[in-house]
């Protein structure tokens, strides 16, 4: 594969004597302490109505406005400077804005405290534009996803596990659901388990007319509750939440629509099938039809149902079935001639684009070929072009193409062989590009829709520099064959001075999970700092992509249903023997690194493959999945009663006694996701097996374990773990 190389990094290999001796030292506070490192962003940029302007939040305060075709400042439209401050007079930082349909107004959120990895409250205030005029929202304490209506009368926000509709110019508020009660029952937003896997939170739609507004509600009262400790006082703090594990009952969800115009709420008709799970719901171009999608337990069959907005009677629109499972996505787009609508589909082994009829006949399918579909981004239906992302080129890059809703004439719109992110305007006239590789920080810049580069935005001139002055390395793109003969996606750093005679260590890094990647030219923005760092003091850093990882079809993916773990460390351990084999590899001093998926996998490595690793991390591990939730762990595994041996053969619970290497073993002990219990439970076992092992537990961190100072206190035990252990 053809690589770009950055000029720091071109002239590096030129001279590598002389920029080793020259190169500063990458140290732990400058990366988690100073975030010297952090590379600059584009912050909340969104496009404007008329697809000709766009909005971005600067300096945290200023919401400003800006040409889409010259990138000309136009105009600030809001500033938190003089309306907005703290205690001490400081202005408070935006967290939150939406402009209204019209764009006379804006929903500002400020001290925005988060709930779980997606969900947060916050103060929410509308602000007039033309009068520059601010109210608050409401004036009962936070509110969370607040939302106007379709004509701009009205505004939606969830509080107390409730609905609310505040009528803008009245300022009257009122309750579309009134029975709302913490770890019961939920209305207009979702539990615990929905938000982390099905990835949403806002569980309420207006219909295209503003005349209803349709809305999720979860009856928790069966799903068991898990307790954290949260310490800090006398007496520490029990924090209760409901969590289904895999194989236990799930939340009742039902769906319903409220009419404005009448106040009456009805249920719609999903069926009689109670466990099952609804990921979507949205509202089609017609205003009386709800498409809702319905998945069941084991998520190998996806139904979308059309229903009656003024009766809730359903009728079945689409119907699929897969030998393994269906990933949910939000492809789903009906398109504006109320005909036909487009979804992608793993049903001729990759993931495609499919145009299809309101009776549910399949038109014709948009995209093919062996390759993936990384990501649909809509459709110009006045032009005819739909938009998406592929890994047509390679499992390792994206690129943005458009095709004709014919099916006929596709184009390539981005140059550049790493990853690519682009948001449209609203129109599909221009889009922002970020795009970066593995060696080079991401760049923001400005297109025509037809890929034509307008200008930079932002191309973090200041992060190429530190990276040349601090001696950074161009990772090493590879591939080797497993003795199965398959071949795997890699990636290498070696040592700036690295001298072919010598022997290294070697740490692995994995992350490995259903449909992951960490085998790509894209930027890592912290890891691949302390990547960096490792290779400044003389190890060889590597990462392999395992079966079960995504961009290579779905054969590739989803070949590790039923047995999570299994070929995956098969995978990791050939990879460590391949790596051993090498003459510049030192073979008894390498070791692995994984957070969450890759802690689990990490654990495996060291105890299947005690023989080829030395020492292994794993910060917050699952290490069985019978304690992990319903809808992740049952789509690749079903559940536990069903597949036993599935859950227990690939448990690093229940190989401890094979373990002899060096084991680090990391967990926050307010881990809402991966709860602290997985690494209770793995140390327990070790105890009883008399296997030595470290143990560092994080107080009150959940799964992220992130702030300036646990990240870098983490990070420093990790290099001092790594040190003693293979150096």
């Amino acid at each position: 594969m053809k690589k770009l190389f950055p000029l720091s990094f071109a002239v590096l290999f030129l001279f590598p004597s002389i920029l080793v001796s020259q190169s500063k030292e990458i140290t732990l506070e400058q990366i988690w302490q100073e975030m010297y490192f952090s590379p600059q962003t584009i912050t909340l940029g969104k496009s404007m109505q008329d697809g000709l302007r766009y909005s971005l939040v600067e300096n945290n305060t200023d919401i400003n406005v800006y040409e889409y075709e010259t990138g000309e400042f136009l105009e600030t439209v809001f500033s938190t400077k003089d309306l907005l401050t703290d205690e001490n007079g400081e202005a408070l930082g935006i967290d939150y804005y939406a402009f209204s349909p019209d764009e006379s107004m804006l929903i500002i959120g400020v001290n925005q405290e988060s709930i779980y990895r997606r969900s947060t409250r916050a103060e929410h205030y509308i602000y007039h534009i033309g009068e520059e005029e601010l109210d608050a929202l409401s004036g009962e304490t936070t509110q969370r996803l607040p939302e106007f209506s379709p004509d701009g009368k009205k505004i939606a926000f969830v509080r107390g596990n409730n609905l609310y509709i505040t009528n803008v110019e009245t300022r009257e508020e009122y309750a579309v659901t009134t029975d709302g009660e913490y770890n019961h029952i939920i209305n207009g937003t979702t539990d615990w388990v929905y938000e982390e896997e099905f990835a949403f939170v806002k569980g309420f739609y207006w219909s295209p007319d503003a005349s209803r507004i349709a809305f999720y509600r979860f009856d928790e009262e069966h799903v068991k509750e898990f307790n954290m400790l949260l310490y800090g006082e006398l007496y520490p703090e029990e924090y209760r939440f409901k969590y289904p594990k895999a194989g236990e009952e799930n939340s009742l969800v039902t769906i319903h629509i409220y009419d404005m115009n009448t106040g009456e709420t009805l249920e719609v008709d999903i069926g009689e099938e109670k466990d099952q799970y609804i990921p979507r719901i949205q509202w089609t171009r017609d205003p009386e039809k709800l498409s809702i999608q319905r998945l069941n337990r084991h998520q190998n069959q996806l139904e979308i149902l059309l229903a009656d907005a003024a009766t809730g009677n359903t009728s079945l629109l689409y119907l699929e079935n897969n030998l393994y499972y269906i990933d949910i996505t939000d492809d789903l787009t009906f398109l504006e001639d109320g005909k036909h609508f487009i979804i992608s589909s793993e049903m001729s082994g990759y993931n495609h684009l499919y145009l299809y009829d309101m009776q549910g006949r399949q038109v014709r399918a948009l995209t093919s070929g062996p390759w993936d579909v990384q990501r649909f981004l809509g459709v110009n239906e006045n032009r005819g072009l739909v938009y998406y992302l592929s890994h047509e080129e390679s499992p390792l890059t994206n690129n943005l193409y458009s095709v004709r809703l014919s099916g006929r004439r596709k184009t390539r719109l981005t140059q550049g062989e790493g990853t690519h992110n682009p948001t449209f305007s609203k129109g599909f006239q221009f889009f922002i590009n970020r795009f970066s590789t593995i060696s080079s920080p991401p760049i923001f810049s400005l297109h025509s829709a037809n890929g034509e580069k307008i200008s930079i935005l932002e191309e973090n001139e200041d992060l190429v520099s530190k990276t040349k002055a601090h001696g950074f390395v161009e990772p090493e793109f590879f591939q080797f064959t497993t003795s199965d003969d398959l071949e795997l996606n890699a990636w290498m750093i070696k040592p700036a001075d690295f001298d072919p005679s010598k022997e290294y260590p070697v740490l692995m890094y994995v992350y490995g999970g259903p449909g992951s990647q960490t085998v790509v030219e894209r930027w890592n923005a912290f890891n691949g700092v302390w990547f960096q760092m490792l290779a400044q003091n003389d190890f060889i850093v590597v990462s392999v992509d395992n079966r079960g990882t995504g961009a290579r079809g779905e054969e590739f993916k989803k070949m590790t249903y039923l047995q999570l773990g299994k070929y995956e460390t098969i995978d990791q351990i050939e990879a460590a023997k391949y790596l051993g084999s090498l003459e510049y590899v030192d073979a008894g001093r390498i070791g692995i690194f994984g957070w969450s998926y890759g802690g689990y996998l990490t654990s495996l490595c060291l105890a299947k493959g005690a023989d080829w690793f030395n020492a292994a991390i794993a910060v917050a591990p699952v290490t069985h999945w019978r304690f992990y939730d319903t809808i992740y762990t049952e789509r690749y595994m079903r559940t536990p009663q069903e597949n036993p041996d599935g859950y227990d053969d690939n448990s690093p619970i229940n190989h401890v006694d094979k373990i002899w290497g060096n084991y680090l073993l990391i967990h926050g002990s307010a881990d809402d996701n991966v709860h602290y219990q997985h690494t209770m439970e793995m140390a327990d076992a070790l105890i009883e097996a008399n296997v030595d092992f470290e143990l560092m537990i994080y107080p009150n961190h959940d799964h992220s374990i992130f702030s300036r100072n646990a990240r870098f206190h983490l990070y420093r035990l990790m290099t001092d773990f790594l040190k003693r252990s293979l150096q």
